[in-house]
């Protein structure tokens, strides 16, 4: 049996600027320890309650068992996936729903200003190990 991913990018596979996030983490994550899956997948099914994927409208990442949300996935995320930023913990001493009210700001308009897939995109072949469904 598969050992689970400890750290798991769920992401809108329908959305240009998830996906451009996606690519930036794929390029900063030289140690590759996250994985990724789309909201609209199966994996997403197992690990986050489905009444809360029907309104999803955020990146969620999945760390140490622990599901994070917002600003604060994002934050996390950068975090562990390079050295390089490492710093960017220093913005959880902004409260939380500051941070949040940026985070729906971006999110609510996300296919107005970067545009939208007719489908889920497909991951290049160097990084499909990567991807769950």
């Amino acid at each position: 049996m598969k050992k689970k991913p400890d750290r798991i990018v769920f992401f809108d596979g329908l959305c240009q600027l998830c996906n451009k996030s996606v690519r930036f983490l794929l390029r900063i994550d030289r140690n590759k320890n996250l994985r990724y899956a789309p909201l609209q997948g199966s994996t997403a099914v197992k690990f986050i309650h489905r009444e809360s994927l029907q309104s999803m409208d955020s990146m969620v990442y999945l760390r140490n068992d622990k599901l994070h949300l917002k600003s604060d996935a994002a934050l996390w995320l950068l975090f562990d996936a390079s050295l390089y930023f490492k710093w960017i913990i220093i913005f959880f001493i902004i409260p939380r729903f500051i941070r949040n009210l940026v985070y729906d700001f971006i999110a609510k308009r996300r296919y107005q200003w970067f545009g939208k897939y007719d489908e889920c995109a497909i991951p290049t072949k160097e990084n499909k190990h990567l991807f769950l469904p």
